[in-house]
């Protein structure tokens, strides 16, 4: 397990491209993002819990303390 979980992590949109810097909650998922680029409604993809383990350059708290996600 790790001790220390990192809370910021970095969402890449897949349609645009865009990126932007984020602060994950500790205390629920986060299903859908809208790029505020683009529009588009991020989804987690198919066996990722969210949008961070999906987007994100980190993995959600839960999965880095090696427990499962929401």
């Amino acid at each position: 397990m790790k001790d220390t979980v990192v809370l910021q992590s970095a969402l890449t949109c897949p349609s645009c491209g865009h990126r932007k810097e984020e602060t994950m909650p500790t205390d629920q998922c986060v299903f859908f993002y809208t790029c505020e680029n683009c529009h588009v409604t991020l989804r987690p993809e198919p066996g990722d819990c969210c949008v961070f383990c999906s987007y994100g350059t980190v993995k959600c708290p839960p999965v880095q303390a090696g427990k499962s996600c929401c």
